[in-house]
């Protein structure tokens, strides 16, 4: 089904896994079809403005009412606490899979955050590293989930059905969303963006008119799918930074039909349509907007999603790197495949950087001499996928992300190469 929404939230959908299980004319009629209970799954409050209201009915087997108390857990997240205030420039290589069997869960990992999970706004990022599939059933109280797969494809069961997503797609979860990564290879790695504030969204066009970016018909939702199991469930949720849990007697995933628009879904960013200067001039990033999650300063985002696909460069006697600059946006910056067009070597796929307010940053050295210098011609940047979690706030990098071996010691020293070329004597 397509995600139709992202561009105007008055759009529902519906998708019933039995005939009939959706109730026709009314939300919560006094007996659900097939014996089964009435839920509202609400991402937004009741007194939202229409456009922007989130909220999906649910019929299931069980309600999600139905549990026991939820003990805390002695195994929390990866990454420790916020370390110390810096404001380097940051990279990293990418994390190892642990030998030790580790589902998704587990293989979370704290890298940065700008706000802590109670409050109203920021994001918070990890990465991910699985080698084993999820036996527990996980929601997130804290925020929205991003997830960008960078090795590894993933079987997403969730309430409203099963999304499968592999590297150069991503895959949205609401807040609450009740969830199971399963691994359909051996091993997974990837980016999850925690979104605390606004729920994403497609970005407005503006002067680009109606047509470019991501394409709303491009977003899926999946097909409603439900378990009927009565076994012991671990249900996890991560509530205020910390992984709380309780046992079931049966799945929680057991939601046989739906309708709204709080919902998850999938894109493939190999479907991006990518716009860009035909004249001169190199285009502001901000024109590879996938999704972005807004804040109350129109123009200003608690959330970007970002990327840098392969696309072709025309642009005449320009600099065709992205330039250096200093930016009032804070960036964390991955790679799922390829190499990055403005780094020569050491950003990889798996890594990550952070660059944060007003950090002067661009092309290294060796990416620079060779825009100088390169006789123009058109040429097509391929083979690539890099992409950019960006906000508003600063973002401060975890105990674990300041002291653990993959953080590159010399990444100002990529810089230190580029030669001073003043002449006036020269224009």
């Amino acid at each position: 089904m397509n995600l139709e929404y992202l561009s105007g939230f008055g759009n529902e959908f519906a998708s019933e896994a039995l005939p009939g299980a959706l109730p026709v004319g009314q939300n919560s009629p006094q007996k659900a079809p097939y014996g089964l209970y009435t839920e509202l799954f609400s991402g937004t409050a009741f007194t939202m403005v229409r456009s922007e209201a989130r909220r999906t009915w649910l019929y299931r087997i069980q309600p999600s009412a139905n549990h026991p108390a939820f003990s805390r857990l002695e195994r929390q997240l990866a990454g420790g606490p916020l370390g110390a205030v810096t404001p380097n420039r940051l990279r990293w290589n990418p994390l190892d899979i642990p030998s030790e069997p580790t589902d998704f869960i587990d293989g979370l990992v704290g890298m940065v955050a700008n706000s802590g999970s109670e409050k109203p706004s920021g994001i918070s990022v990890y990465n991910y590293r699985a080698n084993r599939s999820m036996e527990r059933v996980f929601f997130n109280a804290d925020g929205e989930l991003l997830i960008v797969p960078e090795q590894g494809r993933l079987r997403i069961a969730t309430e409203l059905g099963v999304l499968d997503v592999e590297p150069l797609e991503i895959v949205v979860l609401p807040r609450g969303l009740k969830f199971r990564v399963e691994l359909l290879d051996a091993q997974a790695r990837g980016y999850v963006a925690e979104n605390h504030g606004a729920p994403l969204r497609l970005p407005d066009l503006g002067p680009i008119g109606s047509n470019g970016l991501a394409n709303p018909r491009d977003f899926l939702t999946p097909v409603a799918h439900y378990e009927d199991l009565k076994q012991p469930t671990t249900l996890v949720q991560k509530f205020l930074g910390e992984l709380w849990a309780c046992e079931l007697d049966h799945s929680p995933l057991n939601v046989v039909a739906w309708h709204g628009n709080n919902v998850p879904y999938k894109y493939d960013l190999r479907r991006f349509n990518t716009l860009g200067t035909v004249s001169f001039d190199h285009p502001d990033p901000s024109i590879f907007t996938v999704l972005t999650s807004p804040t109350s300063t129109h123009g200003l985002a608690n959330l970007d999603f970002v990327i840098f696909p392969p696309r072709w460069m025309v642009a005449e006697n320009t600099f065709r790197p992205p330039w250096f600059h200093r930016n009032l946006m804070n960036e964390y910056m991955g790679l799922i495949q390829g190499a990055y067009d403005a780094k020569a070597e050491g950003f990889l796929p798996g890594g990550a950087s952070l660059h944060s307010c007003m950090s002067a940053h661009g092309p290294d050295g060796e990416t620079c001499t060779k825009a100088i210098n390169v006789d123009l011609a058109p040429h097509k940047i391929d083979n690539t996928m890099a992409f950019m979690f960006e906000t508003s706030q600063v973002l401060r990098p975890t105990q674990f992300a300041l002291d653990c071996p993959q953080l590159q010691p010399s990444y100002d020293a990529c810089w230190a190469s580029l030669p001073a070329t003043f002449n006036p004597n020269r224009r």
